[in-house]
């Protein structure tokens, strides 16, 4: 195995898909000749052409709904969104049309489609770039949400996605790209759609996260554990389709519950995860189940977004707050 970046493992597995199957296509803003704004597809255009690796306008809805059609002609399409809020000019697109592409036709036609789009924040970008929208896309049913937080699963998940017959949204933390680094295996390497990842055993409280919280949980558990507080942490990887029942049963470890990711609480993925703990794992629950997220208010500029992300101080105290009986 090689120890790569999430940016390196996404770039290596877009090559090899390319290589293995044809009709895998790459499209979006700049993907070509620059590489993608983050370099996730550089030198992509140059081994496989400009007929392969499409530079597009900057029309979102235009992207998508291309992809669409060249998905119906036989071609798996894989467009990148350069930041997932700009994917709101294509919402139409991604949830009336592509996702209900198998509905529609009763089945006789499916989208192959993957949606790349770098989300979060903590990297001073200008407004309207880095909100995590994840919840606004849960709601449409026929498109699945992966969202990784190593380079090993960016690889296991995106080779899955692409060979996945169904459209899927595929969202990179973008803070992640270049910070995240670890071994990646070699070769042929999928991990399956809905099954959460145990990142830490321990058992005095269960915290559920996601992609770019992931680092954050891992570091307030370093702050618990000195502490003597022994946290179980998981990493649901993808949210449609959920592992729910992986997820009630390492919440009904512990008997306690908190809920962590970088998305507004209205209506964030985390009430839907409280939601099912509340249905089917409240008669083990020894305190109210606690969430940290982002708070009810438009992504703030650069020089104060720190004060809107969730941190690692954060979580420590939501986890002490559960644990007093």
């Amino acid at each position: 195995m090689a120890r790569m970046t999430m940016v390196e493992a996404i770039r290596e597995t877009l090559r090899d898909e390319m290589a293995r199957d044809e009709r895998v296509i790459l499209m979006g803003e700049d993907v070509g000749h620059l590489g993608g704004v983050f370099r996730a597809t550089d030198g992509l255009q140059q081994r496989f052409s400009s007929q392969r690796v499409i530079d597009t306008p900057l029309a979102e809805s235009v992207i998508a709904g291309s992809a669409l059609g060249m998905a119906l002609s036989g071609l798996i399409p894989v467009i990148e969104m350069q930041f997932l809020a700009f994917s709101q000019n294509a919402f139409h697109q991604i949830c009336q049309q592509i996702g209900r592409t198998r509905f529609r036709t009763r089945g006789s036609h499916t989208a192959p489609i993957t949606i790349r789009a770098p989300f979060g924040g903590n990297v001073k970008t200008p407004e309207l770039h880095s909100d995590s929208m994840e919840p606004m896309y849960a709601h449409t049913t026929g498109l699945k949400i992966v969202m990784p937080s190593t380079a090993a699963d960016a690889k296991g998940l995106l080779t899955t996605a692409i060979r996945d017959p169904d459209p899927v949204l595929f969202l990179e933390p973008l803070r992640g790209y270049r910070l995240i680094a670890d071994e990646v295996p070699d070769g042929e390497h999928t991990v399956p759609f809905g099954e959460l990842r145990t990142v830490r055993e321990g058992t005095d409280v269960t915290i559920v996260t996601w992609s770019a919280c992931v680092p954050v949980v891992e570091e307030a558990a370093e702050q618990l554990v000195a502490e003597g507080i022994d946290p179980h942490i998981v990493d649901l990887r993808t949210i449609v389709p959920l592992d729910e029942a992986a997820l009630i049963a390492a919440v009904e470890k512990t008997g306690r519950c908190v809920v962590v990711h970088e998305a507004a609480a209205v209506s964030g993925f985390g009430a839907e995860i409280i939601a099912l703990v509340q249905a089917q794992a409240f008669y083990v629950l020894e305190a109210p189940v606690a969430r940290v997220t982002a708070p009810d208010a438009p992504y703030p500029t650069p020089g104060v977004e720190a004060f809107y992300i969730p941190d690692a101080d954060q979580v420590a105290r939501a986890v002490r707050d559960t644990l007093v009986d």
